[in-house]
């Protein structure tokens, strides 16, 4: 028998190194097969997008993604070209034989990874064989109605099929590894393992979907965890075979993983097993590095953002623009798992408080949440129409002020400034004050509803009276629509639009991992998450105070909704009592903190759930000694040392503090210095070292 590979690992206070030897990358060949390659639905996608550069870089040409083929996205993403092997080439002539549609291509994104798509239409008529086929392996019965289910039959046997033809041309190497993302994928794992085949799986849950439907039934889930009857509460949702489908392929996989630690708590009880391995996901950071020009870009985009807010609010601009803030909140429109429903009552009680303390600081609130409409209203584009109109009329009169001007000076004279300006101007700008009037509120939302009356946010709207009214310190706008660069009220991308404001607000109550606060600090903008989050809790283990570097980590879990919705309101009236210094200074350190999810860092969680699939289904081949899987833990930003970034995150213990400590606070704090040891915590965690204090191993303490 030949020599087994030895996979030993070393502990980097928490991430695996390999001590003896790498993997033979070019005796593997690593598929990685989800609905969403190519095909953008949720957050997966942007997983597997942003990830395929690292993985690419690793493996190579031996890197292949698997998904579904769907004309309107081939055309603008993917390069067809002929399949590298002739292995690979022979497996898919087999399947096209049979009637079936297999295309090859590259993925034109970052890493430009080779794809494998399935025509799911052409191998349609299959269905009912493949459904018999399914349920003789596994005894679960699809509904011919669902056709998400179906189509996930479809792919997955025809996933199933192709790494069948594929690995029976080899005898003993290359070794195949296949990655799944997700119960639509998930057949093809469990047809794979039913037959056999030669084939290391890896089964990755993002989101679990029972935990997703009792969420968003308003039950208080994370506290009833082991007290639910699964198969009752799956069957009442008429999601049973779904359900099925999503437990086996996770007890069928060879490692199971997951996105965060709150999930495998979660993925424990819903699917009766724990995972081998937690993945945390991350982003390419270089495709959101701005440099050192992140803080001029925010003050780019905020003055993009400010004029859209000058039409929205003509007629009543009665508030200071230079001391007002933009918040958001953003995401699928889930209004209870997202946390807008806990959002709009801090915010109704963040109003009060910014009235009772008489403070000149303004809050604009942006709800980025797609919804059914009719197209934009008619009072918002008046708003913007307005606005030009008055830019204009400021433009015609500047220009002739300005030529009167020049004309005096030229002469050596002073204008008499009461006759520089006359009648007629005087008209202009009248008139252009009087088209400013309005007889009504600015609206709450930017579209027409198609369902007005029974939506959740401008229901919660009308019931804690936030209608932008003259007295209102908070302002609300509902965009139910993605933003846009094109779009004729506000004209950014969501990334531009995300850098010009000062806070995101995402008080999830059901988020496995949360990518719109991890995308926030990457760009260098606060938010509020929270412990129910994989991002929460991930920062909570590397940062020992979170709020110093921007990450306000809401209590949703051990604490009442009540008591919880008043932690928000203290980080928002917090935030709003920050100077303009501070803000600068947490942004610098928030944006620092943006290493912490590159992918060529948390890439290395994938890396073990590989090396540990081979060591588990090849053992002659490849041996894993026994050692700590990789955990999220292990090293953790310290506290800084200069001036507190808020004051409702370090109160003095006098309640009046003199502009001369004020002074001296502003005098500790060094840019270059902290950075500089930022930069060394950020490295630590990835170069060999002992386990942290309070964590040595116990012998046998970790088992896989």
């Amino acid at each position: 028998m030949p020599l087994a590979r030895s996979l030993s690992m070393t502990s980097l206070n928490g991430l695996p190194q390999w001590e003896d030897e790498e993997l033979p990358v070019e005796d593997l060949l690593l598929f990685e097969i989800s609905w969403e390659v190519t095909n953008k639905v949720g957050g997966i996608y942007t997983v597997i997008q942003t990830k395929a550069k690292t993985t690419a870089d690793e493996w190579g040409d031996n890197y292949f993604l698997i998904g579904p083929y769907f004309e309107h996205n081939v055309k603008t993403q993917v390069e067809f070209c002929e399949p590298p092997s002739p292995a690979m080439k022979k497996a898919m002539d087999t399947m096209k034989s049979q009637g079936c549609q297999v295309f090859f291509g590259r993925w034109l994104i970052e890493g430009s990874p080779y794809v494998l798509l399935f025509d799911i239409g052409s191998a349609a008529w299959n269905l009912d064989k493949w459904k018999g086929e399914f349920w003789e392996v596994s005894n679960i019965g699809i509904p011919f109605h669902d056709q998400e289910a179906n189509d996930a039959v479809i792919f997955g046997s025809l996933t199933a099929w192709f790494l069948k033809e594929l690995s029976s041309q080899f005898d003993d190497k290359p070794n195949i590894i296949a990655h799944f993302h997700e119960w639509q994928a998930g057949v093809g794992l469990i047809l794979s393992r039913a037959q056999k085949l030669p084939v290391a799986t890896i089964f990755t849950t993002h989101a679990t979907l029972l935990g997703r439907y009792l969420c968003a039934a308003s039950i208080d889930f994370y506290n009833n965890l082991d007290q639910f009857d699964i198969d009752k509460e799956a069957g009442e949702r008429q999601i049973y075979h779904r359900y099925c489908m999503e437990r086996a392929s996770v007890h069928c996989a060879h490692v199971f993983t997951t996105v965060s630690q709150i999930t495998a708590t979660e993925a424990e009880h819903m699917l009766k097993r724990t995972p081998d391995v937690v993945t945390p996901n991350g982003l390419n950071i270089k495709k959101f590095s701005a440099m050192h020009e992140f803080q001029n870009l925010h003050s780019m985009y905020k003055a993009r953002i400010q004029e859209f807010i000058r039409g929205h609010f003509y007629g009543h601009l009665d508030f200071n623009l230079e001391k007002t803030l933009f918040f958001f909140i953003a995401g699928r429109y889930e209004f209870s798992n997202k946390g807008a429903d806990m959002f709009l009552e801090a915010l109704s009680r963040l109003n009060f408080l910014l009235r009772v303390h008489k403070t000149d600081v303004t809050v604009v609130v942006f709800f980025i949440m797609p919804a059914k409409t009719n197209n934009f209203n008619v009072e918002t584009l008046k708003g913007q129409a307005v606005r030009k109109q008055l830019w204009d009329t400021a433009q015609s009169v500047k220009e002739k002020f300005g030529k009167k001007l020049y004309n005096a000076l030229l002469k050596g004279e002073i204008p008499d400034l009461t006759k520089i300006l006359d009648r007629d101007d005087i008209t202009i700008m009248k008139r252009a004050i009087f088209s400013t009037q309005r007889h009504c509120l600015p609206p709450v939302t930017t579209h027409n509803m198609i369902d007005d009356s029974n939506d959740p946010i401008l229901n919660t709207i009308r019931r804690i009276g936030l209608f932008n009214n003259r007295t209102d310190r908070v302002k609300v706008i509902l965009h139910p629509e993605f933003l846009s660069s094109t779009s004729p009220l506000l004209p950014l991308d969501y990334e531009e639009f995300v850098r010009g404001c000062h806070l995101g607000v995402f008080p999830s109550y059901y988020e496995p991992w949360g990518y719109t606060p991890a995308e926030c600090t990457v760009m260098g903008i606060p938010s509020v998450t929270t412990n129910l989050s994989g991002f929460g809790c991930f920062m909570q283990e590397h940062v020992s105070d979170p709020a110093a570097y921007g990450i306000y980590i809401v209590d949703r879990r051990f604490r009442s909704p009540d008591e919880s919705c008043n932690q928000l309101t203290q980080f928002l009236y917090g935030f709003c009592q920050q100077s303009r210094r501070q803000r600068i200074i947490q942004r610098n350190r928030t944006e620092r903190l943006s290493d912490l999810l590159d992918w060529r860092y948390l890439g290395r969680y994938y890396m073990h759930a590989r090396h540990l699939a081979l060591s588990r289904t090849f053992p002659e081949k490849f041996e894993m000694e026994p050692s700590a899987p990789p955990k999220t833990e292990g090293f953790r930003f310290p506290r800084p040392s200069s001036v507190p970034p808020s004051p409702s995150v370090s109160q003095h213990s006098s309640p009046h503090q003199s502009e001369a400590e004020d002074e001296e606070e502003d005098e500790r704090y060094d840019e270059d210095e902290e950075a500089e040891r930022d930069r060394q915590n950020i490295k630590s965690p990835f170069a060999l070292g002992a386990l942290p204090q309070g964590k040595k191993k116990q012998p046998g303490e970790y088992r896989n």
